[in-house]
């Protein structure tokens, strides 16, 4: 049998291989990225988590935040000047809580918007001017009783 009979009759055994070895690449590929994302989830929410300790306020779960914020801070880097200037007529936390033509604002808990901020710090610096500038038409206090 002559070397080339032998290699066009076994040529799908090359194929195969070829086939076999882009698709390892490509899982590997794979993999490698969703390794590298859950080590950047998993710095991202434990720097938080610390910041937030340092700061006097309790850790949250490292595994929620990291669900919820994953790498770029998710909803809370969408927009946060925004957020915050219409938080006082959206969010139940800054409203009186009635419904309807009772809703009225009311005067925000200091600690909601420092914690807002170091989240931003950690996520998505690049934010903080737009957050700062937010704060400008919120009127904050220490409106929440503390143990």
């Amino acid at each position: 049998m002559s070397p080339t009979r032998f290699a066009s009759e076994h040529k799908w055994i090359y194929i195969g291989a070829i086939v076999v070895l882009v698709g390892l690449v490509i899982v590997g590929l794979v993999q490698y990225s969703a390794v590298r994302k859950n080590n950047q989830t998993a710095e991202k929410a434990n720097e938080l988590s610390e910041k937030l300790v340092a700061a006097g306020y309790p850790a949250p779960d490292t595994d929620i935040t990291e669900s919820i914020l994953g790498t770029d801070g998710g909803p809370v880097c969408e927009d946060p000047g925004a957020a915050l200037r219409n938080a006082l007529w959206k969010v139940q936390q800054l409203s009186n809580g009635a419904t309807g033509p009772g809703t009225r604002p009311v005067i925000a808990d200091t600690k909601a918007v420092a914690i807002e901020r170091i989240v931003l710090e950690v996520y998505c610096p690049d934010q903080l001017d737009d957050f700062d500038e937010g704060l400008d038409d919120l009127k904050t206090d220490d409106t929440v009783r503390r143990s």
